[in-house]
């Protein structure tokens, strides 16, 4: 494996580490200040946005220009996967317990390996197989075969937060052809951004924002966009440069892993199950990353 390439492996596993944590945000932003869904979307996606922009601004103007022809790209990215997955991933995680959203999201690696399969001509490896049933059965052990309430809401919202996700490594796969992770990363939060902003209720989400103690309700928000939003994607979106997209959604993982550490940490109970299932995702990761004379993507 190229230094790149593993380089990139790692950011993609600290990518799911950090998301991995979202869950506390969510809660603490709806049951302590009544936030919705899309309002803790909007919150986190404008601070996000303005660091992406400011960076790039900074770094390289230039970076701001894209091409016409890319543009409805953009926007797919911006809507479908950031602003459409987030909403179902919160509103998952509003629905059911975090390890069980946690579970839906990661159908994920599956919708991906067959887009890259047809769109990137990645091949579907045995190697590849292994790692992705090792991986959603561990995830399926770590929920607990999902336990806890479960409504349909929560099971469709659940999904689409899977397909959303897994679009967002096709999607950024094509334009880092030609564009660098953090003028991707830039344009698709600001899409994302605007489309919160006209879904959220912002006069009630202003509202809130002010009745709420200034520095208790800041500091959630500004730690939930920089911990769940601003590095991870950056980290995600670079990893994407020198890892294909079906192995970086296998890798990502590791998410429902950390989730379930955390909700146990929160009192959610450890069982033999959920050992195993954390043992078979990073048994997932570590196959994945095994070391091969064959190249993934076909010439």
């Amino acid at each position: 494996m190229e230094k790149s390439e593993k380089l990139g492996t790692l950011q993609i596993l600290l990518s799911g580490t950090l998301w991995g944590s979202m869950g506390i945000f969510v809660h603490a932003l709806s049951d302590d200040f009544g936030l919705t869904s899309m309002q803790i979307a909007c919150a986190r996606f404008t601070l996000a946005t303005l660091a992406f922009a400011a960076i790039l601004f900074f770094k390289d103007k230039s970076a701001f220009k894209v091409r016409l022809r890319d543009v409805p790209l953009f926007f797919a990215t911006g809507l479908v996967s950031v602003l459409a997955f987030s909403w179902c991933y919160f509103t998952a995680i509003q629905q059911m317990t975090m390890s069980m959203a946690a579970i839906l999201l990661y159908t994920s690696p599956i919708w991906v390996m067959l887009l890259s399969a047809v769109l990137f001509k990645e091949k579907i490896t045995a190697k590849k197989i292994v790692a992705l049933v090792l991986a959603f059965g561990g995830c399926v052990c770590v929920s607990g075969g999902g336990g806890g309430k479960m409504t349909l809401l929560g099971l469709l919202t659940g999904l689409g937060a899977g397909l959303g996700y897994g679009l967002y490594s096709i999607f950024s796969t094509f334009l880092l052809r030609r564009y660098s992770p953090l003028t991707v990363t830039t344009y698709a939060f600001a899409i994302g951004t605007i489309g919160a902003w006209i879904l959220c209720d912002p006069a009630d989400l202003i509202a809130k924002v002010t009745a709420a103690p200034p520095v208790s309700i800041g500091f959630w928000i500004v730690a939930c966009s920089i911990v769940t939003e601003f590095f991870p994607y950056l980290m995600f979106t670079n990893g994407l440069r020198s890892v294909p997209a079906s192995r970086a959604a296998i890798i990502a993982t590791i998410e429902p892993v950390v989730a379930t550490i955390i909700g146990i940490l929160r009192g959610e109970p450890m069982t033999f199950f959920v050992a195993v299932g954390v043992v078979a995702v990073i048994s997932a990761i570590l196959v994945l990353n095994i070391q091969s004379k064959q190249k993934e993507v076909a010439k």
